[in-house]
């Protein structure tokens, strides 16, 4: 776990250095040692310089279809819409229903609060 900010830099370099290396050029020590770097970088952030959420609930969507690698046509069968009822959503033109929304939160598993908070 990584207590400092110096602490954290030093960590930084370390996977740079790693990283500059090459994945296929690590040894299994190293590999398994950039894996235990990176996670304690990225819990660091979490807690001292966490990401800002997004603001309205096309970013949400547009994030996690990302994250979940789904296409826009896919996603709108996922949740139940016509694709032409998902581009007007996502294009601010059209308000969500309760149902959409609801769509959301079950089917790309987003938190509700994290919804309601965007809308």
């Amino acid at each position: 776990m990584i207590q400092s900010k110096e602490a954290y830099d030093l960590t930084m370099q370390e996977i740079d250095s790693l990283m500059k290396r090459g994945e296929a050029n690590l040894t299994a020590g190293e590999l398994k040692r950039l894996t235990v770097l990176a996670a304690a970088a990225e819990a660091f952030e979490d807690l001292h310089d966490p990401m800002p959420l997004p603001s309205s609930l096309q970013e949400i969507i547009r994030i996690r279809l990302l994250q979940l690698h789904i296409k826009q046509n896919f996603a709108a069968k996922l949740l139940g819409v016509s694709d032409a009822k998902f581009s007007l959503i996502m294009n601010g033109k059209q308000k969500p229903d309760i149902l959409f929304v609801k769509a959301i939160h079950e089917k790309l598993s987003v938190d509700a609060n994290v919804i309601l908070k965007a809308i």
